[in-house]
């Protein structure tokens, strides 16, 4: 990578760097000026439905068309016959991390991965509840799905298994016959040896089995897709995390070269992940388009959403801590399985949920064994935070557990285990080396910052109205990555405009607003001469998309260089406008400037001379800069979190009543825009801690949470005003500083919210409750407790 480094001091423009300016594409968004997938429509466009299995697990033996296709209005019925006839290939998946600077997923006995295949429209068996299995096409949206439910497809019913304990006991029914068996990852990382003596020389050791639940993302926006093929060139339209991506993995299914596509993504409603990975619906609508010479559109009913779309979490956890008497770790081990689902979208989860799962402890000796399981269920994939609040949740609940069983005080027996910031860089048990970090400083402010020291005087007050109040603490570290490369394009125009081009995609994290205060901070323009130009890979050829933080941490980069470029090259233009050296051009607040002088050109001005037909050949073309960078090197923004909840004993039903976070994101462009970050990501947290499952039905397979009946989704009402506050320790492996923001919130919060559940109860006698800690569950613990 380039290296460069940006001052890291206070913002000098009204607008810029630090500044919390207002999003300015929410008036847009807002007032329904916005344009989604479902906006887009085309002439003489026809519409696709799905017939989609009602069996987790069966084999495919004949579809009966015939009735439908006799339906008026019928363009097409297509069948996985027809996938097949014309060669299309499976979806081209990348489950297994390749970032060199995390821990690589080894199978234990050197034996290779087995990647369980995603054919888009599979014509020999269902493999979990939802599998399209043929595809209508007609005239209109109502008459393809009348048309889709007159089609008879003979099932042949299949044993099914949908969770990883059931799905890799021996002789458990295999959802893939290929397989030896559904456990297609066995990995082991760390030092054993060195963990089996520290356990035991150990003076405490506490252990936790758990599961923590699968959920799913339900973003705002259900998901849709438009293609058309005209002049041997397909288009599609289909919001996602990254048009780039969907680019080269539609051209992986249909088997042409990426410059036969063109994909593009305007507003999208709604990601985190879920929506990263390709979805066979998007092939199939290219393909039937490209197959008809007619534009098709699809959009995603909920139901179909909530059982199709890529889920995450579901992880079962067998993990142990070691100490001393002191409460020093000496060790941590644990088994983690992941259940992946029937296809193997991503191992990414397991992988960087192994990776930190010492957190921001400082543990000396790490022993991990990491297995991925394959069931009939919906795929799982990277979502907010991906496989890190699993992690969290474990290692928080063991330090729990290890202080009140052996008296130790929670507060402090997590910070005489903080890793030191005069340790940094700090490696740890597997090799994972975090490059700058605050960690004491940062859960010192949020015990202040929540008023830990006067708790007690609430949980009394607390208990004289009838009800159990508990604090719970979590720290927690992430892990960034993503796809390494990143591209941006700025270009300076005459008329009053800075165009960016930059390869990643917004699903409402603000980049038209924040991108734009970075050309503020450099240019000395105003926010509204910026125009964030994204989502069309015929105009952002190169990038990475939104995944993993990367989005403000590349681009950053890779715009300021872009800008350093023009500044460099506008030296020279107004050099030569000026009748001046180049060396005595200086570049202040929008104005190339002649040294010790106030004559000058505004930036604009020399955009414009650059085009004139008089300027030297060298000179003359657009102010133009590009940035491209491939950067591997993760970030680790870290944090705090406490909670505070009230329990009604007699119900079990948990309330929120404070909730209290620092995160550090390195340097914080927009701190309006963070905040927001995180408070939708602890939302999100808390709904999977308290309310949120995907619930399979263990003998047949059937999803029971598959509407907003069955799914419980936290609401604004059940949650009181959220104190939130950013750290800035700057990163020293980013040019700018630049840490990810938008997943802190998420990461702690399945742990603070179990442990203050936990601590207000524990005068009862519970000592754990699963998620989600449902009011049914918690008044369980509450009398398993009593009968005790």
């Amino acid at each position: 990578m380039t290296s460069f480094v940006r001052p890291l001091a206070p913002a000098s423009a009204a607008d810029g760097i630090g500044q919390p300016l207002r999003r300015k594409e929410d008036q847009r968004l807002v007032t329904g000026a916005g344009r989604f997938t479902d906006d887009v429509n085309l002439p003489a466009q026809a519409y696709a439905a799905f017939v989609r299995s009602p069996h987790a697990h069966a084999r495919i033996r004949g579809i009966d068309t015939k009735d439908a296709r006799a339906t008026p209005g019928v363009v097409a019925i297509l069948t996985g016959a027809d996938a097949d006839a014309d060669g299309l290939k499976r979806v081209p998946h990348h489950p297994v991390p390749t970032n060199p600077h995390e821990v690589p997923l080894r199978s234990r006995d050197g034996s290779e991965f087995f990647l369980a295949p995603h054919p888009p429209l599979p014509g020999d068996r269902a493999r979990f509840v939802g599998t399209p299995v043929a595809m209508v096409i007609a005239d209109t949206a109502a008459i393809a799905r009348d048309a889709a439910a007159r089609i008879v497809v003979d099932y042949e019913p299949l044993p099914v298994v949908v969770t990883a304990e059931d799905a890799s006991r021996d002789g458990a029914p295999r959802v893939w016959d290929e397989a030896k068996s559904n456990v297609c990852v066995d990995s082991h990382a760390g030092d054993a040896a060195a963990v089996d003596a520290a356990f035991r020389r150990a003076a405490h050791v506490v252990r936790l089995e758990t599961r923590i639940n699968r959920v799913t993302g339900v973003p705002m926006e259900p998901r849709a897709a438009v293609a058309v093929h005209q002049d041997g060139r397909t288009t599609l339209y289909a919001g996602s995390g990254g048009v780039q991506r969907g680019r080269s993995e539609l051209a992986g299914v249909l088997g042409v070269p990426e410059d036969a596509l063109r994909v593009i993504a305007h507003d999208v409603g709604g990601n985190y992940g879920t929506r990263n990975s390709s979805f066979p619906e998007f092939s199939l609508v290219a393909w039937a388009a490209r197959k008809l010479g007619r534009p098709v559109k699809w959009t995603c009913d909920r139901h179909e959403a909530m059982l199709t779309d890529y889920m995450a979490r579901d992880l079962v956890s067998h993990a142990e801590l070691a100490l001393d008497a002191d409460g020093r770790f000496l060790a941590l081990r644990a088994v983690n399985t992941s259940n992946v689902g029937a296809h193997t979208v991503s191992f990414i989860p397991l992988a960087k949920g192994i990776g930190v799962s010492s957190s921001v402890y400082d543990i000396p000796a790490s022993s991990m064994h990491g297995r991925a399981v394959l069931t009939n269920t919906a795929p799982t994939c990277p979502y907010r935070s991906a496989g890190r609040p699993e992690v969290m949740f474990v290692i928080e609940r063991l330090i729990d557990l290890a202080a009140r069983r052996h008296g130790f005080d929670r507060v402090a027996l997590r910070r005489r285990n903080l890793i030191p910031g005069a340790a940094m860089p700090y490696r740890n048990a597997l090799g994972l080396v975090y490059d700058s970090g605050d960690y004491a400083a940062t859960q010192d402010r949020v015990v202040a910052l929540a008023d830990w020291a006067g708790f007690e005087a609430r949980r009394a007050e607390a208990r004289r109205r009838g009800r159990y109040r508990g604090i719970g603490l979590a720290n927690y570290i992430e892990l960034n990555t993503g796809v390494p490369r990143e591209r941006a394009e700025i270009t300076v125009r005459p008329e009053g405009a800075i165009d960016v081009v930059i390869g990643t995609l917004s699903s409402g994290q603000g980049h038209e607003t924040s991108f734009a205060q970075l050309m503020v901070e450099w240019f000395g323009v105003a926010p509204a001469q910026v125009r964030v130009l994204t989502g069309d890979t015929d105009v952002a050829t190169v990038g990475g998309g939104s995944h993993s933080g990367r989005s403000m941490r590349m681009a950053g980069v890779v715009m300021a260089k872009a800008a350093d470029e023009i500044v460099a090259r506008g030296r020279r233009v107004a050099a030569w406008r000026l009748e001046a050296a180049a060396a005595d051009i200086e570049f202040q607040r929008g104005r190339f400037v002649v040294k010790g002088t106030e004559h000058g050109l505004s930036l604009f001005d020399v955009a414009a001379a650059g085009l004139r037909d008089d300027a030297p050949d060298d000179l003359r073309g657009p102010l133009a800069g590009v940035g491209d960078e491939t950067m591997s090197q993760p970030s680790y923004p870290f944090g705090s979190a406490v909670c505070e909840v009230e329990v009604d004993p007699e119900t079990g039903d948990v309330a929120i009543v404070r909730y209290t976070t620092v995160d550090d994101c390195g340097r914080a462009v927009n701190p309006l825009i963070l905040h927001g970050q995180t408070h939708g990501g602890i939302v999100a947290g808390v709904g999977q801690a308290l309310w949120e499952l995907c619930h399979y039905d263990p003998e047949t397979g059937q999803l029971q949470s598959a509407s907003f009946m069955d799914y419980a989704l936290p609401r604004a009402d059940q949650f009181p005003p959220l104190v939130t506050e950013i750290s800035e320790v700057p990163s020293t492996t980013n040019p700018l500083g630049l840490r990810g923001g938008g997943e802190g919130g998420t990461t702690p919060a399945l742990a603070s919210v179990v442990n203050a559940i936990v601590d207000a109860l524990t005068e009862l006698g519970v000592e754990h409750v699963e998620m989600p800690a449902t009011p049914a569950r918690v008044w369980q613990a509450i009398q398993d407790a009593r009968r005790r």
